[in-house]
């Protein structure tokens, strides 16, 4: 099974921006615990894509402890808002520890329960979703906030190669038509593509960093 070579995740995570105390912590944590993060090739492209886009306002669909909301908030615009959702109550809990230990302007909104059912409390316009709930259910998280993100905004979603039982061989002859079935998860990344393709309001490309990273952007 493909998976992005530990050379390019070393690479990336000391060209990208440098990690603090905290995320050495929460690093240390996801270690320790054996939590999938994202990690920090890919935290700091969460950062500097909200810096891109002057981001004021983060959905994220999946928060777990609060790793990738706090890269995110390393990039946010002054007085901004991040949305976190978690299943997990404890993992919640754990991340308003982590966040309320920095220094950051942010406001965060931590939400327990369904990610797509939290998405529709809330009216946007979001300049930053992440997607990293259930795979299974990627497409059906995008289908919730499209229409809520903002014109200019842009959706990442991770384990487009590895992670959750997804096969990017298998993914991609999904996408090409060479095969019809495939496990659960990976059907899941392959059906959110095809979504993101299918609205001609996004373009989305790859970013081939610790598990893959779907970028999709919103051009209207």
């Amino acid at each position: 099974m493909p998976t992005v070579p530990a050379w390019i995740e070393q690479y990336a995570t000391v060209v990208g921006p440098e990690p603090d105390d905290v995320i050495e912590e929460m690093d240390a944590y996801a270690e320790r615990e054996g939590f999938p993060t994202v990690g920090p090739a890919v935290g700091g492209w969460l950062e500097v894509l909200a810096r891109m886009v002057d981001a004021e306002s983060v959905f994220e669909f999946g928060s777990g402890y609060g790793y990738s909301a706090y890269w995110f908030a390393r990039g946010l615009a002054t007085d901004g808002e991040i949305v976190l959702t978690e299943i997990d109550e404890d993992e919640l809990d754990l991340a308003r520890e982590y966040l309320e230990r920095s220094e950051f302007d942010a406001t965060f909104q931590y939400e327990h329960g369904d990610a797509i059912e939290i998405v529709d409390d809330y009216d946007g316009p979001f300049d930053v979703v992440l997607i990293d709930n259930e795979k299974t259910r990627y497409r059906e998280a995008f289908e919730a906030v499209r229409e809520k993100v903002a014109p200019g905004g842009i959706v990442v979603a991770d384990n487009a190669i590895a992670g959750g039982g997804i096969d990017a061989d298998r993914v991609r002859e999904l996408l090409t038509g060479e095969a019809e079935t495939a496990g659960a998860s990976t059907e899941g990344i392959a059906a959110f593509v095809r979504a993101i393709h299918g609205d001609p309001r996004f373009v989305a490309s790859l970013l081939p960093v610790g598990e893959g990273v779907v970028v999709a952007v919103r051009t209207d």
